[in-house]
């Protein structure tokens, strides 16, 4: 029996189908019911034409929607972003995911510098997720770009599931729906088929099911939404210019006591007290690092935000917001000062007294080194 309408689903986002209003969620018109794969507007624009329209679905249903795994028997897939593995922890996910086993997948392990070592880097994982509240079976590590690790992920789930359905969860943008995508490759399914995936947050609008040899699904979640990440705050222009898409090229500074760096006119960091030593930035590569004196520094923000210190682009209409200032003292071990979304300075001056500034909405804390 043909599906009716109501019953359609977009293969893309996972929203249901509807043919009436254009400006609403999920509109397809009826020619394209049609054909063997259906897909929104929505999806079809942001596929062939790289636009984004905005959606509807807030925050607390996604909350609702993730919130119901914990009455269901199933593997659970977290993915996580390697280089913003703070900035795309779901808080709280312990409680949601009840006494259903967890499998860690950091995901964009190829955009970190090519000396990071895959075994310590394993082990961080591991402890960071425990220090959260999570204690997942395996750690693993992989990349949708270049398919290091799929293999591998993919064995794991193999064995971990022992006939349950898998639930793939993570934050938006992490790359969820792009190593679904990969599987589905790995299987000879291509083209229409795949699911919808971008550098905008908040592409996949719903669960999309995906069919296993033994009856059970692998199921796409709708990505959550951290609103403490700066792709929230910026335009197009200025989420490309942060978003790394290459192997991260870490930039080395020799910082006295009284210098500034600014990450584009998005963060400042301030070295205020300590000997002279290296600090290293771990950003996209496009983004512009600015030095200057501590003294000045203000001054320079409050003139320069938006124009010389970019993204963000006063052209473009995106807000020069002002920053917050955090504290922070450091111990003996290398740490790094994350600003979630935007990336990392390590530290390894024992006693360095150093501030951090970003805009209130945006994460920022002190972990130890990830590279140590």
């Amino acid at each position: 029996m043909t599906e009716s309408k109501e019953e359609w689903h977009c293969s893309g986002c996972g929203v249901s189908i509807q043919t009436e209003d254009p400006k609403k969620l999920g509109y397809a018109p009826e020619s394209a019911l049609k054909r063997d794969v259906v897909v929104c507007k929505r999806c079809y624009r942001l596929k062939h034409y790289n636009e984004i329209e905005p959606v509807s679905i807030g925050d607390e249903d996604f909350q609702a929607m993730f919130a119901s795994l914990h009455h269901k028997k199933a593997l659970i897939v977290k993915v996580v972003d390697v280089v913003d593995f703070y900035g795309s922890w779901i808080s709280g996910i312990h409680r949601f995911v009840g006494k259903n086993p967890v499998l860690l997948v950091a995901n964009k392990v190829d955009l970190l510098p090519k000396s990071t070592n895959r075994n310590k880097l394993t082990n961080w994982l591991k402890k960071s997720a425990s220090d959260l509240g999570l204690k997942p079976l395996e750690v693993k590590l992989m990349s949708t770009i270049t398919g290091e690790g799929i293999d591998d992920v993919a064995l794991t789930i193999d064995e971990m599931r022992r006939g349950r359905d898998v639930y793939v969860v993570g934050c938006t943008n992490v790359g969820k729906s792009s190593f679904i995508n990969r599987i589905l490759a790995m299987h000879g399914q291509a083209g229409e088929a795949m699911i919808t995936t971008s550098h905008f947050p908040g592409t996949t609008l719903a669960m999309i099911d995906i069919p296993l040899g033994d009856g059970k699904s692998l199921v796409d979640t709708p990505g959550l939404v951290n609103r403490h990440q700066y792709a929230h705050l910026l335009s197009v222009k200025g989420l490309k210019e942060i978003t790394p898409k290459k192997e991260i090229k870490p930039i080395v500074y020799q910082l006295k006591e009284g210098q500034t760096l600014f990450l584009g006119g998005l963060a400042r960091f301030d070295f205020v007290k300590g000997a002279p030593s290296s600090f290293i930035v771990y950003a996209a590569n496009r983004l512009h690092i600015h030095r200057t004196k501590l003294e000045k520094a203000d001054d320079l923000y409050s003139k320069h935000g938006g124009e010389l210190l970019v993204p963000p682009y006063k052209e473009d209409g995106e807000q020069v917001r002002p920053l917050v200032k955090h504290s922070f003292k450091v111990g003996k071990e290398p740490m790094d000062i994350v600003f979630s979304g935007l990336g990392w300075i390590r530290i390894q001056t024992e006693g360095a007294i150093v501030e951090a500034h970003a805009p209130k909405e945006v994460g920022v804390a002190i972990r130890r080194s990830i590279h140590t």
